[in-house]
């Protein structure tokens, strides 16, 4: 006799993640061999998370179009810390001032516990994973491709070491090769599992922005480290919109932890508009 969990996952694997095919396959009640199903779920190497399992965070039931799984590695209680989870992203071509801002910011809110969300993207979300691993504290990373496939190739190493001590995140199966739609797609889960967003770096034309469309979406708060006005930049307009400005990981932490407002949710999905992409 097959389980609800044992078809969703199923689903999610045949559909390599593609929320609206398995939502349409759920609605359907697409018929499955049970053989079929079995022999599916053998070729699992990861751990698996469903959205009707009793550990699924609250925080991502509360995003747009929720993962129906995750396919983790690594240490799930990290889910379970909202309350001290940030979100740190930026630009893939980060320049050495924001790389620089990141490093520093992201060491001293370590020093608090804080746990540190990010993409593994090149560039910013690198920094922050791997500042995390060098002083000793404790990062989540979603992943744009396949939980057993890292993107980008040269992240290795900083893939291997979260496997085991820290937590790697993704609503693709097995090696799903990376899609450019995919990483706005998983923004809006760096989004739900963080409490607020620190944008180091957003160029104009930039994903960075998609994640703080969901962050507000949620009634998040997003944190913006101010850049020279004439460079290639969205920071200064996301400080001018209403974002809090930020020079130092005191700020941040001032904020979350102290008497700040949390900013109301808006009532509309956020539009994940390509010219982000």
């Amino acid at each position: 006799m097959l389980k609800g969990r044992d078809i969703i996952i199923f689903l999610a694997m045949k559909y390599e993640g593609d929320w609206n095919r398995i939502y349409q396959a759920i609605k359907e009640k697409e018929h499955v061999e049970s053989e079929e199903v079995q022999q599916t779920l053998l070729t699992l190497r990861c751990q698996v998370i469903t959205i009707i399992d009793d550990d699924y965070p609250e925080s991502l039931k509360k995003i747009y179009k929720p993962p129906f799984v995750l396919f983790y590695y690594g240490q799930l209680d990290l889910l379970h810390l909202p309350s001290r989870s940030l979100a740190v992203i930026g630009s893939r071509k980060a320049s050495s001032y924001g790389l620089e801002m990141t490093k520093t910011i992201t060491r001293l809110l370590l020093e608090e516990s804080v746990v540190i969300v990010s993409g593994m993207a090149r560039g910013i979300d690198t920094m922050a994973h791997q500042t995390t691993l060098d002083f000793h504290g404790k990062t989540i990373g979603v992943l744009g491709s396949g939980i057993d496939r890292c993107y980008p190739d040269e992240n290795k190493a900083l893939y291997e070491a979260m496997k085991q001590d820290h937590l790697l995140l993704s609503e693709y199966p097995n090696d799903t090769e990376p899609h450019k739609d995919h990483f706005p797609w998983r923004n809006r889960i760096i989004a739900g599992l963080a409490n607020a967003l620190f944008v180091a770096e957003a160029k104009k034309r930039s994903g960075t922005l998609i994640t703080v469309g969901y962050a507000l979406y949620l009634g998040k708060d997003v944190y913006v480290l101010p850049h020279l006005a004439n460079t290639d930049n969205s920071t200064n307009r996301l400080i001018k919109d209403g974002a809090i400005l930020v020079e130092s990981a005191q700020d941040i932490l001032e904020h979350m932890y102290g008497q700040g407002e949390k900013k109301q949710a808006t009532s509309e999905a956020p539009i994940m508009d390509k010219k982000f992409i």
